[in-house]
């Protein structure tokens, strides 16, 4: 009576078994592994200039940022170059120019910023924060012809600084001294701007920026245009904006100069 109770018990004993035997396989197949976290680099489409940028030191930046605290200071007169020709269209050419791509940006009651790029594809290269508030510039452009002089002060011979890494500017806008306009790094509401603007050649419109808090004055006006970059010397540049053929559009010239 003892021996079939055995053989009964060892066969309840083999799926028990056979259980245990493929719970074993079955931990020791290793999991998936977890996505990779993506890059905060590779929300940005947009690509590298061609010239890679310097970084600025602590001290420049401590600089920079007591000089954005200074007032817009009152207007005064002061001399402006003579402009031969005038405005330049997109079917002039200039020998010894290059066409950039130039933005002016800036929330209504803030300072407007220029930033420029070898093209709308790419990262800036330039960015300078203009002594002028955004409402400011608009009016001056609605009287169809805007002159900004950006002057800095000559270096020694043997300072081999290119004139657009200069970092403080003297301001003038159609003969009248406005402050000090403050080249900077770009900063990723900037870059923000830029990718948004990515499929923008030419043209002009509000971004909502913080329109949903501040109401109008939080919104992001812009103005964007080809220019054409002469460089006079080492120590002059300018950068023509150019209109279409036809257009009479408002006229826009903007000088470096070291004096």
């Amino acid at each position: 009576m003892g021996e079939p109770t055995k053989a009964v018990s060892r066969e309840q004993q083999r799926p028990s078994a056979v259980a245990a035997s493929s719970s074993t396989q079955t931990t020791t197949v290793p999991p998936a592994p977890p996505p990779p976290l993506p890059s905060p680099i590779s929300n940005s489409t947009l690509l590298q200039p061609s010239i890679k940028k310097k970084h600025k030191t602590k001290v420049f930046r401590v600089f920079r940022s007591v000089l954005r605290s200074f007032p817009i200071i009152t207007p005064t007169a002061c001399k402006m170059p003579h402009l031969p020709g005038g405005r330049l269209d997109a079917s002039r050419t200039v020998t010894s120019g290059v066409r950039v791509s130039g933005t002016l940006f800036g929330y209504r009651k803030g300072r407007v910023c220029l930033s420029i790029q070898e093209s709308s594809k790419t990262f800036p290269s330039f960015i300078v924060e203009l002594a002028m508030q955004t409402n400011v510039l608009q009016k001056e452009m609605s009287s169809g012809m805007v002159r900004i002089a950006l002057e800095c002060e000559k270096r020694g011979d043997k300072d081999k600084t290119r004139l657009m890494d200069e970092p403080v500017w003297t301001m003038f806008c159609n003969g009248k001294k406005t402050g000090y306009a403050v080249k900077r790094e770009a900063t990723e509401e900037d870059l923000n701007v830029m990718e948004l603007l990515k499929a923008v050649t030419m043209g002009a419109g509000v971004l909502p920026g913080k329109s949903d808090v501040e109401g109008p004055d939080g919104e992001m006006a812009y103005m964007r245009a080809l220019f054409e970059r002469v460089v006079g010397s080492k120590d002059s540049e300018t950068l023509y904006m150019l209109s279409p053929e036809g257009n009479n559009g408002p006229e826009l010239s903007i000088f470096f100069v070291r004096i």
